[in-house]
């Protein structure tokens, strides 16, 4: 089962842990999300220390095919951001994910 994470959730953490009002968090929330993204598009790679780096990178067009029909037809060219997590947090995963298995013996 797949459980996600979502803007509300952010939010309402803010909101419970730092105590502004939901208004003020979902517009932190909103703002953080603006300077990430306004940051790529200037410099195409943002790196947040102990959390990972994100990147945007240029696909080229290419012939792709419909499974279905196996029809083909051509990707365009885009943009795809990537991300690549840092050690710490590359820890901190596997690190929890240990105690849970450990757990579980």
């Amino acid at each position: 089962m797949r459980i996600n994470l979502t803007k509300r959730e952010i939010v309402n953490s803010i909101f419970m842990q730092i105590g502004y009002s939901k208004k003020v968090s979902e517009t932190l929330l909103e703002d953080f999300f603006d300077i990430i993204l306004q940051s790529l598009k200037k410099s195409k790679k943002v790196k947040i220390a102990k959390f990972g780096t994100f990147e945007l990178r240029k696909k080229k067009s290419r012939v792709g095919r419909n499974p279905k029909t196996k029809e083909k037809r051509i990707i365009s060219e885009r943009n795809v951001i990537l991300f690549k997590p840092s050690k710490e947090l590359k820890k901190k995963i596997n690190f929890i994910y240990d105690k849970k298995v450990w757990k579980c013996i």
